[in-house]
């Protein structure tokens, strides 16, 4: 994450305006201390896309595992 004081921010806003969009966080400081992080912002997903996928699981074994096993079984 960059950082910059508002001054530096003010005076250079298109440079930093650029760092956020191509994806990274910038925090602004004043007086040294953070005051505020200007983030990129994702794009708007169906919510069924924004959770990454987990492998379901039972008793430790994943389902997909469950299901080649009984189809090579040829249950």
């Amino acid at each position: 994450m960059k950082q910059a004081n508002f001054t530096e921010i003010r005076n250079h806003a298109k440079m930093y305006f650029d760092i956020v969009e191509a994806g990274e966080s910038v925090r602004v400081l004043r007086n040294g201390k953070p005051i505020a992080d200007i983030i990129p912002i994702t794009a708007d997903l169906p919510s069924w896309r924004r959770r990454k996928a987990q492998p379901l699981v039972l008793d430790g074994v994943s389902i997909s595992r469950m299901i080649i096993e009984e189809r090579e079984a040829g249950l």
